[in-house]
């Protein structure tokens, strides 16, 4: 699938940028990194930078654990109905809409950061909070390019004494010590097939796949400041269409049904099978394909190779509400993870398969759902003949955000660092440019470029950034 006109200008561009370079920048030059040295009986100085909707789930949530001291609070829609509800839970606490003021005027009262924005704005704020030595915890996927997560990641590298967690929380629950004891013990063995599937209903299913232009100009809401909305993004004009939860479904701003999910179901399979990145992504299944907005259903094969000991893997990708995996003999009836949040829009609908995946190794076939749901072996016959044969799975001594500031204190590690979280971020930028291009895509592992196509290895970086956004490049 071609892209539209309107993209090959900056994609000329976008060449001159390099997966080699980048950091924090000139706004940071001034300030010398600082990462305070908190004490056990301290609190964890916090700044949460998104304080509506998941945003704010976060940042209640970090709240709640009463390890945090809540600091500053940051949203380009101060005052919106959507971000009313922290405000008023921490009424005397600093605002402000511009997180680069933030860091300006308060910086040195900052120990941590949550980030809970659109994909799109993850990687300058995560920059330079990095770049000022702040911890940081934001959201899944780590951003929206390849390249922004691979600076990301040099980035902790090179500030080793920032903790960072990306808010794939199912990480410090039940799946995650499950699974990790499960491939110890030998239950998970020879993994060479999975299916991970999310077919409950998207937001931008029931628009018109024929569109020729992003949606006609509006008035931004007053409370709105839409210039820092964009960040490093070109110029898009408001529409409501492009915020609260709808950026999720343009290729400018998220990442579709894959980044949205994919770090709840295969999350733990990538981790402890060791799968890196894929040497081929291929669009199987592209139902309603456009150059703007994701596809109504998708079927992706992620192809991983041999890992030492363990067998070649592919990872088979279903979205869509029609667009349904085949399902074993034996399968059984799947719940929906109590512990999911709900979407800004509403409850997340019953779909008539439940977000999940199903596991297939030589010898056992394993189902599973989102989060933090736990395995089970299927049929039950089976599950039967291996019960007394599993391991004892430990407790989490920590849930997902508690984790994140108990580390900041140098209590515990962060179970989803960006070592861990980046290259599984990459896999879903790998396959959203499957979705965009609507092409077969070939990778070198080694190199980290594309080899079957020049324009998708140039949107492995992207468009290059607004005017005043380029330093957070540099590291």
């Amino acid at each position: 699938m071609n892209y539209n006109d309107s993209r090959r200008s900056f994609l000329k561009q976008a060449a001159l940028a390099t997966l080699a370079t980048a950091t924090p920048g000139l706004l940071m030059a001034a300030a010398k990194p600082y990462t305070r040295k908190i004490g056990p009986n301290e609190k964890v100085n916090i700044a949460f930078i998104g304080i509506g909707n998941r945003g704010g789930e976060i940042a209640q949530a970090l709240y709640k654990t009463g390890l945090a001291n809540v600091v500053a609070l940051c949203d380009v829609d101060m005052g919106a109905p959507h971000t009313l509800e922290v405000m008023k839970m921490f009424p005397n606490v600093p605002r402000f809409q511009d997180f680069r003021q933030m860091f300006d005027k308060m910086g040195n009262q900052i120990d941590a950061v949550s980030v809970g924005v659109p994909d799109f704005s993850h990687f300058p704020i995560t920059m330079m909070a990095i770049g000022l030595g702040k911890h940081v915890y934001v959201e899944k996927p780590m951003a929206r390019t390849f390249n922004e997560v691979e600076l990301m990641m040099k980035a902790a590298r090179k500030n080793p004494k920032v903790v960072t967690q990306m808010g794939n929380q199912g990480h410090s629950e039940a799946n995650y010590f499950q699974f990790k004891a499960w491939k110890d013990a030998g239950i998970i063995k020879d993994v060479t097939a999975i299916t991970a599937h999310m077919n409950s209903p998207r937001r931008w299913h029931g628009w018109d796949p024929n569109i020729k232009s992003f949606p006609a100009a509006e008035k931004a809401p007053d409370t709105l400041d839409w210039n820092i909305w964009q960040m490093t993004t070109q110029g898009h004009d408001y529409n409501h269409d492009f915020v609260n939860g709808q950026w999720r479904c343009w290729f400018d701003f998220g990442m579709g049904a894959l980044g949205d999910w994919g770090a709840h179901i295969i999350d733990t399979a990538h981790q402890f099978l060791d799968l890196g990145l894929p040497y081929e992504v291929d669009p199987i299944k592209l139902s309603g394909h456009n150059n703007f907005f994701y596809p109504m259903s998708t079927t992706l094969a992620f192809k991983f190779p041999k890992r030492g000991n363990m067998p070649a893997l592919d990872i088979t990708w279903y979205d869509g509400v029609d667009n349904l995996p085949p399902i074993p003999e034996g399968y059984g009836v799947q719940g929906l993870d109590p512990n999911i949040p709900p979407p800004s829009n509403g409850p997340i609908k019953p779909a008539k398969l439940n977000p999940g995946k199903i596991i297939y190794s030589k010898e056992l076939t394993f189902k599973g759902g989102s989060h933090g749901s736990t395995l089970s072996i299927i049929p039950e016959e089976k599950a039967k003949e291996m019960a007394g044969k599993l391991p004892e799975v430990p407790k989490s001594p920590s849930n997902h955000f508690e984790n994140f500031l108990k580390a900041c204190k140098g209590e515990e590690q962060t179970r989803s660092p960006f070592a861990i979280a980046g290259p599984l971020s990459q896999v879903f930028c790998l396959g959203v440019l499957a979705q965009w291009t609507g092409e077969k895509i070939k990778f070198d592992r080694e190199k980290k470029v594309i080899t079957s196509s020049k324009r998708a290895n140039e949107l492995l970086v992207g468009p290059p950034p607004r005017k005043g956004w380029e330093q957070y490049y540099k590291v």
